[in-house]
């Protein structure tokens, strides 16, 4: 592991538990030595991805309109040769099935939120397939995005939460080499997530959501951002290049994301269930009056 990896010990002030400060510490270098990083050569003999695009939501028979926009806007790519794929709870659960097994199929149905199951199909399909799997709730900017098919390294957007605030950090803010601040937490978003089939990150990723999954609870939901949101990405990035099984050459951190699509606010949804923040560790009822809003 290279030199400017190396994670700083948290103290007893920290808000964060030693474990958390390692892995933002951890993010917070791997992003900040990024920054402008030539590209190595052996990248380059990583299996490119396919140019598709997939995208999830649960019941497509109800899908937002204003949600349906938003996926509307990355079908100009189509003209440049990319294929979309819009998967619902069916098709996802036929696809797990099919691809990865009863087990799989088994966690997948334990996803008791629409938000938990499309992370974990993003996993799967990515992990089986390769590609570039986007929300549905992305608008698509216009920027292109071929260079991110060149190669099969994985690309992730960096984030980073300011736990003072309770609000974001610009990119512009914490990307700079050396900025820093207790109440950061640096972490990787699920979206987008373009890799190369049989990707060791994605593979890590898909194991641990799924043992995650499969634990007995006593009764509790798990936590969504944990167990197979962010939390679970980031921790598995952390595990896998620490212990030295995949080179950090295997990941691209996209500094620059926002120029080429952004998560749309505000939507319908997000202000009802659907929202997972709304129904974090919450039995998830969908109502018929929501299908419209």
């Amino acid at each position: 592991m290279n030199n400017h990896m190396n994670i700083r010990k948290s103290n007893d002030t920290d808000p964060l538990k030693k474990n958390e400060r390692d892995r933002s510490n951890f993010v917070r270098e791997l992003v900040q030595s990024q920054h402008n990083k030539p590209v190595p050569a052996s990248a380059m003999h990583i299996l490119a991805p396919p140019k598709r695009i997939v995208q999830f939501w649960d019941d497509l028979d109800r899908l937002p309109l204003d949600v349906k926009e938003c996926m509307a806007s990355w079908k100009i790519l189509e003209q440049s040769g990319f294929e979309i794929q819009v998967f619902d709870e069916n098709s996802t659960r036929e696809f797990i099935r099919v691809h990865l097994g009863s087990r799989y199929e088994k966690a997948f149905d334990k996803c008791y939120h629409p938000s938990m199951k499309s992370d974990y199909f993003r996993y799967s399909y990515i992990y089986i397939m390769g590609g570039f799997y986007i929300d549905a709730d992305d608008v698509y900017h216009g920027e292109k995005i071929d260079n991110l098919f060149i190669d099969g390294r994985l690309k992730l957007q960096p984030f980073c939460y300011d736990i003072a605030t309770a609000q974001m950090v610009p990119p512009s803010v914490f990307l700079n080499i050396g900025a820093d601040n207790q109440n950061w937490i640096h972490y990787f978003n699920t979206t987008p997530m373009i890799a190369g089939p049989n990707h060791p990150i994605i593979e890590r990723a898909l194991r641990n959501a799924t043992e995650a999954l499969e634990q007995e609870s006593n009764g509790e939901l798990p936590e969504v951002q944990a167990t197979t949101g962010p939390g679970n990405l980031t921790k598995s990035i952390f595990e896998v290049i620490t212990e030295g099984s995949c080179p950090e050459e295997t990941i691209v951190v996209v500094h620059d994301w926002e120029k080429t699509s952004t998560s749309k606010w505000p939507l319908s949804y997000r202000n009802d269930k659907r929202n997972w923040r709304l129904s974090n560790q919450q039995t998830y009822r969908a109502s018929r009056d929501m299908e419209e809003q």
